[in-house]
């Protein structure tokens, strides 16, 4: 093994990160949305998956200096994991903006840090971009609703272990990596308005880092009209389905003559929309008294079928759901892009996310399924 060297690693948290996402906000940017998000019950999701990231970094602690933010932009989460980190700048509140991120960035760059981890979604990526460029190395902890851009771990674990071979001097190729700009009010009106925001130099391994979302191939019509047949018919009127967004599903929907929100949950049972666009707290009172089902796509290009812009499948909806009671639809296309790579899950609970591995049929077609293995990321 080889001995680990001693670096400077500044680390960012954006402690609103993901709070939109349970409660079907698709996001946390801007002060109304951050309001109303705590207004429907959201709880903060960055830190804990910051700690789950952090307390993978045991074997290397004492080669790191750890440099990061007061209070819950990293200090709180750097000392939970065990660390006795160096804080830079002044303490915010709960209600960051885009420019603590940007500043405390570019005093770590300045100060001299070999590495920047950050934890938060697509819009904490284009800040730390901002603040670096191509400075210094990067990595982000996957910690928001929107997750498109390549910057980011496959799971906070993947981010801690990928930290500590690059802490080691390991084969850790630099890379460089895309950042996206998603328009974030785009995507609550059902559209998704995606462009190349730039680039960060990340510590690349092919397992532990996400591809970034990459587009239905043209011409799939009929194969997404062969995959919509199937669910329909295995449809009966006693249960819930549970459909997930993106334009698989929405075949599903659009078979049914129904509308979808292409970027939210919508539930049906007997072919007629219960409820559109749910969230964490209405999916858990509709399956609490009815059996229900769950189906989900995958994310192209990055082989995710939870924890990616789905978030209102929360750890507990899921358990009451059953993993027997989870569908997943690809088309082939997608499977092949995937190279052999795995199907993800990263739900926030790594417990869950356990139970869930294993090998597990996927519909891609009508009448036809694959057999994929299922793993957490």
């Amino acid at each position: 093994m080889p001995s680990a060297k001693h670096l400077r690693i500044g680390l960012i948290v954006n402690p609103i990160a993901g709070m939109g996402g349970r409660v079907g906000l698709k996001g946390t940017d801007g002060e109304d949305i951050l309001r109303r998000a705590i207004g429907l019950g959201a709880t903060p999701v960055s830190p804990s998956r910051t700690v789950e990231a952090l307390r993978r970094l045991t074997s290397v602690r004492e080669s790191i200096e750890l440099l990061t933010c007061p209070g819950s932009m990293g200090e709180d989460e750097a000392v939970e994991a065990g660390f006795g980190p160096t804080v830079v700048g002044e303490k915010k509140a709960l209600m960051t903006s885009r420019s603590d991120t940007i500043d405390a960035a570019r005093t770590m760059a300045d100060d001299g840090v070999e590495l920047v981890l950050f934890a938060g979604g697509d819009g904490t990526a284009r800040d730390v971009h901002d603040a670096i460029d191509m400075r210094v190395p990067a990595l982000g902890i996957p910690a928001g609703v929107k997750i498109h851009s390549a910057v980011f771990a496959t799971s906070p674990r993947s981010a801690g272990d990928l930290v500590v071979e690059f802490v080691r001097g390991g084969l850790v190729e630099l890379r460089e990596a895309e950042v996206m700009d998603i328009d974030e009010q785009a995507f609550r009106e059902n559209r998704v308005v995606a462009s190349l925001y730039g680039y960060l130099k990340v510590p690349f391994e092919r397992t532990m880092v996400q591809s970034g979302k990459a587009a239905s191939p043209a011409g799939e019509e009929a194969v997404l009209e062969s995959i919509a047949m199937e669910v329909v018919e295995r449809m009966d009127d006693d249960t819930l389905f549970v459909i997930g967004p993106g334009t698989t599903t929405r075949a599903i929907t659009e078979r049914m003559g129904l509308e979808k929100t292409l970027l939210g949950m919508d539930v049906v049972r007997g072919k007629r929309i219960v409820l559109r666009d749910a969230n964490e707290p209405q999916l858990l009172e509709l399956i609490d008294s009815s059996k229900a089902k769950v189906v989900v796509s995958v994310i192209g290009g990055q082989g995710f079928v939870l924890g990616r812009g789905s978030q209102q499948l929360s750890p507990e909806v899921i358990r009451r759901v059953g993993k027997d009671n989870l569908m997943i639809i690809a088309t082939p296309a997608k499977l092949a892009a995937l190279k052999g790579a795995p199907l993800l899950v990263d739900t926030g609970d790594p417990e869950l996310d356990e139970s869930l591995e294993g090998f597990i049929k996927v519909i891609t077609g009508y009448g036809r399924r694959a057999v994929y293995k299922l793993r957490r990321a």
